[in-house]
């Protein structure tokens, strides 16, 4: 069960990030101050909830928190800045947009965002342990999952309304079906390697389906192996 910690003397955020690890798709991000006069029962570390209990809980604190704000950054700024960076970005925005200054943000992690414009702590697996934390995961959460289902009726070939841009099974497969798209991010390297000349040669748009499959089945391979250290 989240705790308060010192929440109730100060005007605390909750800092809180989702989509750094996905191949596709922005990075989002949520602040939220708390209410203590209207406690919300449940709150929990957003990725330990059931999508259901998430949509239930984010209305909660949409109606219930003092104050709140959802802001994200852009895949050609995680390009640009790598993920990191960008995912401290969308902290900041999220902190900005907030309708009440907060006198102290607590974060999410061991880094706090600069230019928050106030006392910022760090807190490892804040989204467990600090409720004002996990509010802002399940607002984070719950906003990038529902972009990431809109996504989906844009490109419905690679099925992110179910796995959400991450790097599963299935998206794999879709990448070395059809290849990346505009929203798939160029800076991590199972997508980058699209933009190297390895796969998109001039055979690549005559290939079969299967044989692109394939090709990118062991582009992966090696560039995993080369990961670990291996020579073949």
């Amino acid at each position: 069960m989240p705790s308060s910690a010192s929440s109730d003397s100060l005007l605390v955020c909750g800092i809180d990030e989702a989509g750094r690890g996905p191949l596709a798709g922005p990075v989002y991000a949520a602040a939220v101050i708390l209410n203590p006069a209207r406690r919300i029962n449940g709150l929990a570390d957003s990725k330990l909830l059931a999508p259901e209990r998430r949509e239930v809980l984010a209305e909660r604190i949409r109606e219930r928190a003092t104050a709140w704000a959802i802001a994200f950054a852009t895949v050609e700024e995680i390009d640009r800045l790598n993920i990191f960076h960008a995912s401290m970005l969308a902290m900041r925005r999220a902190v900005q947009a907030l309708s009440v200054r907060p006198e102290e943000a607590w974060v999410d992690g061991n880094v706090c965002p600069p230019g928050l414009g106030c006392t910022a702590k760090a807190f490892v697996d804040g989204d467990v342990h600090q409720r004002p934390i996990s509010a802002a995961s399940i607002l984070a959460k719950t906003a990038r999952d529902a972009e990431m289902t809109a996504l989906h009726e844009r490109y419905p070939q690679y099925g992110f309304d179910k796995h959400k841009g991450y790097a599963t099974p299935e998206h794999f497969e879709s990448l070395g079906r059809v290849g990346p798209c505009e929203i798939h991010r160029r800076s991590f390297q199972p997508v980058g390697i699209f933009f190297q000349g390895e796969l998109f040669a001039g055979s690549w748009s005559v290939m079969t389906e299967a044989l692109r499959l394939r090709t990118y089945r062991r582009v992966l391979r090696k560039m995993r192996q080369e990961l670990r250290g291996e020579d073949n």
